[in-house]
């Protein structure tokens, strides 16, 4: 049996390091590659595609940003050098220096060899969708590359007291992302480009006929696509990240191709079930458990294919 996490979380020791100086709390329990190896053991997970978390690199200043993001990615790929058949890796870009970034994906990709990249869902403020982005995803476009879409906090209080941000604003922060995307025509004019949204694209599957009816009801935005947008949306990828209970997956079944869906932990974020398995509510489906923890990945990441191949 193969089991992947294509949603899994590293943490090297200079970002939190600058985390801490920003007075940024740090997750628990607090990470270590062995802690995280312990973890991969324990629920029988095979390998894990790791990315930085939010909130980035971007914690103000452009100069620390271009510098986390080289820290953070040379650290990626030690790391899947040291553990070629346990990890693959997606890159960090400094955002929201266009020029940086494009350097830093150049360096991941061809000197690093990453596996992609993870974007979060804005910067200082500014969604994937507006045009000053447009450069980056030319790049990306052209590379063919796998882009994974994590939530951070948006650019407002949270409007509700005392409820921490990953329970309401991450799930709403990836869907404003998706939808910022596909009415800017970003996911039709770079269509190489293989997207995977966290979370299960938040709250996107749920409301994809809401934002579908803009086609009817707002001719400016409907102009803007050649496509319905439920089936863009059906040909992104989505991981089911803290997204792995029967409920919520019966029903986005019933919109998403299932094998559009990976399986991810999370981790060190979410607390997994005790025992072995990491979803047990996934048994309900064994044929597309199978699929969902292994071969679904293989479009995004053929090179950690090869490697537990051989």
């Amino acid at each position: 049996m193969v089991r992947l996490d294509l949603h899994s979380h590293i943490a090297p020791p200079a970002y939190w390091a600058a985390l801490e100086r920003a007075g940024i709390p740090t997750p628990v329990p607090p990470w270590s590659v062995e802690h995280l190896l312990g973890v991969m053991d324990q629920y029988g997970i095979t390998a894990a595609i790791v990315s930085l978390p939010p909130p980035g690199v971007f914690l103000g200043d452009i100069v620390q940003a271009r510098e986390l993001a080289r820290v953070a990615n040379e650290f990626s790929a030690a790391l899947v050098q040291q553990y070629p058949s346990r990890f693959a890796a997606l890159a960090t870009l400094p955002l929201p220096d266009i020029e940086a970034a494009l350097s830093e994906l150049a360096y991941a990709l061809d000197h690093l060899h990453l596996d992609g990249v993870a974007l979060l869902t804005n910067t200082g403020g500014v969604y994937l969708g507006d045009p000053r982005f447009e450069p980056l995803f030319a790049a990306l476009d052209s590379r063919g590359c796998y882009v994974f879409v994590h939530p951070t906090m948006p650019a407002y209080p949270g409007p509700v007291p005392n409820i921490p941000p990953w329970v309401l604003e991450f799930p709403f922060e990836t869907t404003r992302a998706i939808v910022s995307l596909l009415f800017s025509g970003i996911f039709e004019r770079y269509g190489a480009i293989r997207w995977q949204f966290a979370h299960l694209g938040g709250t996107a599957p749920f409301l994809a006929y809401r934002i579908a009816s803009v086609m009817e009801r707002e001719p400016a935005l409907a102009a803007r696509l050649r496509r319905d947008p439920v089936e863009i949306l059906q040909a992104l990828y989505y991981d089911t990240a803290l997204s792995n209970s029967a409920t919520v997956l019966d029903a986005t079944f019933r919109l998403l191709p299932t094998e559009r869906l990976v399986w991810g932990s999370d981790w060190p974020y979410a607390v997994l079930p005790a025992g072995p398995d990491p979803a047990p509510d996934l048994d309900r489906w064994p044929e597309i458990r199978a699929a969902i923890e292994g071969e679904n990945a293989r479009a995004l990441v053929p090179r950690l294919f090869e490697r537990l191949g051989r």
